[in-house]
Formats: C-alpha cells, structure tokens, sequence
C-alpha cells in the first residue's frame, strides 16, 4: 500500500475528483479526512471507504473560512492522530458565457473557493508540517490554466492563480521539507459538467468538448485520483513545483 500509515485530508471529498482521490487514497492504506460543505454527499464517501475495509471521518468545512480550515488540522490530529498530506480539490466555477456577463458576486465566490482556500490551507497545515519536518500538499488546478477557453475567463483566472501560486510555494517550503505540487484534469463528467459547458449536457455536445481531446474522453474521477496518488506518494518524494496534466493530450 503506496500510503500506508499516512494522514490525509481531502477537501471537496463529497462527489467527483474529491470523492475518487479519498476512496483511492484510503485504498492504499491512508487515514482520510473527509472535508466537504455538503455533509450528506461527504458522510456517503466516509460510508463508501469504510464498506471497503478503508479508514475515513467526514469533516464539515468551508474552504474559504479560515477558522474552519483550521478545523480541519485538529479533525486530522484528534481522530487519527497526525496529518502528512493535504489535497485541496474543493473548486467552483461560473457559467460559461462571456467574460463581462459574469457577476462581481460569481466573481468573488470563485476566487474564495479557487484561490483564497490555497492560503488558507497553507495558514492551516504549513506550521504543522514545519514541526513535523515535512508534509504534502496536492491542489487541484485546471487545463484552464494551462490552455484556457473562451467563456470560461474568470475560472480560468483562479486556476492559473493555483499553479502559480503552488509553484511559488514549492520554491519557499522546499527547505522544510514541504513538497507541493498541482494536478490539471481536463473536463470530467462531474457535478459542474454543465457549467462548464454552459449548454445541455446531451452526447451531441459532449462530444463537441471531446472532440478537443486527443484521447477522446473526459477525465474520470480515478484518473485524477491516481495522479494524486502518485504525487502524495514517496515515491515523488524528489519531485515539487511540478503541475501534471491529466487531459488525454488536450494542453499538447
């Protein structure tokens, strides 16, 4: 088991990209928080994991709330007594529609989600990852950021934030051992698939956005997650400020 006796927290564990990076992860031998806003979708995970032999809590938590970031280290530390990784998957996105149609109040909301969580995560867990001398941070970044499409501007903007941001991070938190690195999915078949879209999700127009896609599908929730994987495992433990693109070939 490629995590056996890691702590992690996942953020957004409740449905998608969240959900398959927690199910994977406890598959491979780590303790996981489950850190969700919506508490019946993250309970369902935390019921999911443990109905395979897995080992999970759920913990209630809004991103771009600071004290409830925090929340999340002492959640970590009372049930499972540690905390080694942090995934911060939690996202949001607007419509998408043109750039100036979108409102100040979207525009807020996604920046808090997007970006204002990687700040807070790092306020939350780096001092702790100082004392333990090391810890492993995953966020959740885009092919928006690498490739952005029309339609799509301002989310495009918080990704390219998260990349950035996270390489930044790496540079600063190499000497405490602190490795932090990016994952960009391309589209997948999740929650915000019709936002992202901003038309019906019909296989006609499915297959308008996989036509861009050398490999010719969306991500899967267990695409991403193995990435994720790989990055929280030891065995990258030489490899930070890295961003891996899993998008079938669409940033080429």
């Amino acid at each position: 088991m490629r995590l056996r006796d890691k702590t992690a927290i996942v953020t957004g564990a409740g449905s998608g990209f969240g959900r398959g990076i927690a199910s994977v992860f406890a598959r491979e031998g780590a303790r996981v928080v489950v850190a969700d806003i919506h508490d019946a979708h993250g309970r369902e995970t935390v019921d999911q994991i443990r109905a395979a032999g897995g080992q999970a809590e759920f913990a209630h938590v809004d991103v771009a709330d600071a004290a409830s970031m925090r929340g999340l280290l002492a959640r970590a530390l009372e049930h499972f007594g540690g905390l080694d990784i942090v995934v911060n998957n939690a996202g949001a996105t607007h419509r998408n529609r043109p750039m100036l149609e979108v409102t100040e109040a979207e525009f807020d909301r996604i920046y808090a989600i997007n970006v204002k969580s990687i700040y807070l995560s790092a306020q939350a867990f780096v001092p702790h990852f100082r004392q333990q001398g090391g810890g492993v941070f995953v966020n959740i970044a885009s092919t928006a950021a690498i490739r952005p499409r029309p339609g799509l501007t301002w989310y495009n903007g918080t990704k390219g934030a998260v990349v950035t941001t996270s390489r930044s991070m790496a540079a600063e938190l190499g000497p405490d051992r602190i490795r932090v690195n990016c994952v960009n999915p391309v589209v997948g078949a999740t929650g915000l698939l019709t936002e992202f879209m901003g038309v019906p999700d019909t296989p006609e127009n499915r297959a308008k956005f996989t036509a861009g896609i050398p490999l010719g599908r969306f991500s899967t929730p267990d695409d991403v997650a193995h990435a994720c994987l790989y990055l929280a495992s030891d065995e990258a433990s030489f490899i930070t400020g890295a961003c891996l693109e899993v998008d079938g070939g669409r940033c080429v």
